[in-house]
Order: structure tokens, then sequence, then C-alpha cells
């Protein structure tokens, strides 16, 4: 396999990219040509919403050639076009053979949410130690255990059932993997909708609550009726203000509401936006996210 290196400027990205695609590249990645230096520019926007900028003022392209000829003949082609002026040939060079497999295995190790509660890819042993284990491998949707909100949410549901509170019936909205929804039944859920609205989240929910042995309700968001005892929404900030009266209105009197994916300087703009249903709290933090919970 060879890989072709471009530098563009942020107008000829797409078209670039386009343009290698046409021209059967395997795959083709865009970064920051400037990444880890002085000039480094930072992109960040939440889903649905726009950018703060359209891209990097400078891309580094690289698109994957299955033969070093295959990737010769693209270059030359595209060096004949108009829009390849402001862009430049970097390299194009032989990719060294990998077990990617492994590769991307090593990357997904055990992660502990409590000491007794771990969640584990199948190519792992549990640690000794773990009690409770959720079996889940990196897919197409949100929800490894990895990152600090759904491991704040874990951590929370893990503390209900070990203080022997009950979950009681238990909504999951975007559920991504069906991680935090599998971890209710874990911990004694009695009944559980697990709702996203993406059908490869649907799938993937459903997939991985039958490899660890679990009943859930899964389905589009429609799906959730009625009340629940718990509410979980692990996404992001605006999608969460903006569900605000829909979150709060299955929440039973007496009910747990939990929400993450918030950043800690998100805060008060939650609690404003909840304000009028529920008293929001930060229950818990980690690298620079929060857990916020409400009890009705």
């Amino acid at each position: 396999m060879f890989e072709m290196i471009l530098l563009a400027p942020v107008d000829e990205v797409e078209t670039l990219s386009d343009a290698l695609d046409a021209l059967d590249a395997l795959s083709v990645s865009v970064e920051d040509a400037d990444a880890h230096t002085p000039a480094e520019q930072a992109l960040f926007g939440e889903p649905g919403m726009p950018p703060p900028k359209a891209g990097w003022e400078r891309s580094r392209i690289v698109a994957l050639f299955a033969t070093e000829a295959l990737a010769k003949d693209a270059a030359n082609l595209l060096k004949a076009q108009d829009f390849f002026a402001g862009c430049q040939l970097v390299a194009i060079q032989a990719v060294p053979e990998q077990d990617w497999v492994r590769l991307t295995q090593s990357q997904f190790t055990p992660v502990e949410i409590t000491p007794e509660f771990w969640v584990v890819p199948t190519w792992h042993e549990p640690p000794a130690q773990a009690t409770q284990v959720i079996r889940l491998d990196p897919g197409l949707a949100f929800g490894t255990g990895t990152h600090p909100t759904t491991r704040m949410c874990l951590r929370w549901i893990a503390g209900q059932g070990d203080a022997g509170k009950s979950l009681g019936r238990v909504l999951d909205y975007g559920c991504g993997s069906g991680i935090l929804a599998i971890g209710a039944a874990k911990f004694g859920a009695v009944e559980i909708d697990a709702v996203d609205i993406d059908e490869a989240a649907v799938e993937s929910t459903r997939a991985n609550a039958q490899a660890n042995h679990v009943q859930l309700q899964t389905g589009l968001p429609d799906q959730a009726v009625g009340s629940y005892q718990t509410v979980l929404a692990n996404i992001l900030a605006t999608p969460l203000r903006v569900l605000a009266p829909l979150l709060c209105g299955h929440v039973q009197a007496g009910g747990n509401l939990v929400l993450a994916g918030i950043l800690d300087r998100q805060a008060d703009e939650l609690k404003a936006a909840y304000l009028p249903y529920c008293q929001l709290e930060v229950h818990d933090a980690q690298e620079g996210w929060i857990l916020m919970t409400a009890q009705f």
C-alpha cells in the first residue's frame, strides 16, 4: 500500500478530496498541516452546529492507494488540473505492513469505572477484582467507556446500585453504543428504553445488549413513552438545552435526571435552561467535563 501526501489551502481541500476519491483512493484523511507548531489552529464545533472556521489555512491530505503506480498516475492527473495550482505534492511513499487489527485492539484496554465495575473489550480478560463487567468493543456509535462523560454516568449508575437505590424504569436518551442502558441493566433497572436518532446507534445498542445478555427496548426517540424513574442523556450541551422540556417531561415524581456531555464552563447555561423544570446541580467532574443531576 502507498500513501500520497499533499498540502492544500483551505479553499481547495474539498475539491482535492473529491478528486482523490474519484481517482480510486482507498481512503482520504485531512489534518492541520501546522499541527504541533505555533501556527496550529484548533477548530471546534458541536454536532449540528457549524465550526467557527471552514478549515485550517493549510491542510495535510493523505490518500492511500493500493499500488505505487496508481498513486503516481493519480498525482500526475491532479497536477494537470487548474485547482492544483495552490497545492503541493509532498511525497508518495510505501506504508509499512502492520497488523491493523492488533494495532487497533492495543489502543483499547479495560476501563475502570469503580474498583469492582469495569468495561472490558472482548479480547481482554476482566480484572480479577471485577464483579460487574460490560463487554464492549469499539464500534460505529459513541460510548466505549473511555470518555470522561461515559465514565461519570456509569459511576453514577453504579453508585445508585451500590447504595441500594432502585433505578426503576430507565430511559437512555441518545444511547449511542447502549453502554449506559447496559450499565443500568447490570445494576437492577427493571425496564429500559434506549433510543437514538441514529439507526446505526440503535443497531449497535441492540447488538451490544445481546452480547451482554441484558434485555432492552431499543428504537428511535418516539419509542420513549411515559415516565421513568431514571432519565439518562449523555449528548452535548446544545442539544441538551433544546431537549430540556422533553427530558424533564419523562422524569416521574421522585425520579432522577442525569445529564452529561457538558463542559464545566457550560454549567450555568444548563442550570438556566432547566430551571423552569428542575434544579440541576453538578454531581461529578472529570478532565474538564461535568455530570449534572436533578431529583424531581
